[in-house]
């Protein structure tokens, strides 16, 4: 039988933990680093090996994958002084999982060439019941034949693996897909607060949202959670946030002003500013709610 690629995780947040799992139970020899040491040496306990840096993890890998919060991060992780591009093996493939901009993506993609190691831009979607389910999307922006060496590792933790295009490709369609469902979250939540204080069955008025026309998989979801009150995280708000700075700024490139993400990019902050920020993205309810 054929042994399994060694493979590298660098982030172990809300997605990231769920992902790591998922390789370790399909068998992949697996080395994680997070910048929360703890993190890594919880996984170290379920099988992982925790590394020290980037570097240190992406040493002896033929896959090395990044989920993590922003362009600075993976920035720092990839690029920076402990970073994993400048250890990994010329035969290695580097994969971005993460949510970022289209620039960033360039920029690794030119780096990680440079290097001569092969690159995928394969940014996920699904929170975190995905994650830990292996139930994620991925789509993906590569080479034919790169992405074909990498499909094993990324169908351990996914439902789908979509080829979308070259590099580059999947983080445009990411950042489209989070413009799409910031602007409803934010919208269902001035409608949720529309809802209660005018004095409508809030019961009967959300029954049939859900089974109407603007019914959709979000839309249920925030139903129950805004109602419930419940901000355990699935997706945090502060990426909203950030999702919504970068779709707005990838958009601009080709002259399309986002006016409905500009809007819910400022709900969005506002909630962030007043401590919403690591709660989940449900939580922009609460500004809209008390209405300061």
């Amino acid at each position: 039988m054929e042994s399994k690629p060694k493979v590298a995780l660098l982030g172990l947040g809300t997605m990231g933990r769920g992902m790591a799992r998922n390789l370790l139970r399909a068998g992949f020899p697996l080395t994680v680093y997070n910048r929360t040491p703890a993190k890594a040496e919880a996984l170290a306990a379920e099988g992982a090996v925790a590394a020290r840096t980037p570097a240190e993890a992406a040493s002896a890998a033929s896959v090395v994958l990044s989920m993590l919060s922003d362009d600075d991060a993976c920035r720092d992780a990839w690029l920076g002084p402990h970073g994993a591009l400048a250890r990994m093996k010329s035969d290695s493939i580097a994969v971005e999982c993460s949510t970022v901009s289209p620039a960033w993506i360039q920029e690794l993609s030119s780096a990680a060439t440079h290097r001569g190691v092969q690159f995928v831009d394969a940014p996920v979607t699904g929170s975190r019941p995905q994650a830990e389910s292996g139930q994620l999307t991925f789509l993906a922006g590569a080479g034919k034949d790169t992405l074909a060496q990498v499909l094993p590792v990324l169908r351990a933790m996914s439902k789908d693996v979509m080829h979308v295009g070259p590099v580059g490709s999947g983080a445009q369609l990411k950042l489209i897909n989070n413009f799409l469902c910031g602007v409803q979250v934010a919208s269902f939540a001035e409608a949720l607060a529309w809802i209660e204080r005018s004095g409508l069955d809030q019961e009967t008025a959300l029954a049939y949202l859900k089974k109407g026309a603007p019914g959709s998989g979000i839309l249920n979801v925030m139903a129950d959670r805004m109602t419930q009150r419940n901000y355990d995280v699935n997706f945090l708000l502060r990426l909203m946030a950030k999702d919504l700075r970068y779709a707005q700024a990838a958009a601009a490139r080709y002259s399309v002003e986002l006016s409905m993400g500009q809007s819910a990019e400022q709900l969005f902050a506002k909630a962030q500013q007043r401590g919403q920020g690591d709660k989940d993205m449900s939580a922009i309810v609460e500004v809209v709610r008390t209405n300061e």
